[in-house]
């Protein structure tokens, strides 16, 4: 399979899509339709099925705006916010099982972890 990149930008209502590779220019309505559209250009331009193309987005440029790029820095950060997520529940649990070691009453520490006492109860079951 040939990977072909291609760029994408917004034009009134239409999203214009430029294959460099063969010097080709398509269309959609939609950002879903994108892909299709521009396998569907380079298969018959270049005589391949469409089964053995592919495309890959390098840029989605809307007013100035890189959709791809901006993209990446909200997956990055959503990545992180998971990694900040697990710490978070991972010190919980640690915390938790501290506290129940210590007798502590399962209303108190929830209190102390900022959950309800039913949640701790499950985090010391699970």
């Amino acid at each position: 399979m040939k990977i072909y990149d291609i760029t994408v930008t917004r034009e009134g209502k239409w999203w214009m899509i430029d294959v460099p590779a063969i010097d080709g220019l398509t269309q959609a309505r939609r950002l879903s339709e994108i892909t299709d559209m521009a396998v569907s250009l380079i298969a018959v331009t270049s005589d391949k099925p469409a089964s053995q193309v592919g495309v890959n987005i390098v840029a989605m440029i809307v007013d100035g705006i890189d959709l791809v790029e901006r993209r990446q820095q909200i997956d990055t950060e959503r990545e992180a916010a998971r990694d900040a997520e697990r710490r978070v529940a991972a010190l919980t649990i640690d915390l938790v099982r501290e506290l129940d070691a210590d007798h502590v009453p399962l209303r108190d520490i929830g209190e102390a972890v900022g959950v309800s006492f039913q949640r701790v109860h499950q985090l010391l079951n699970a």
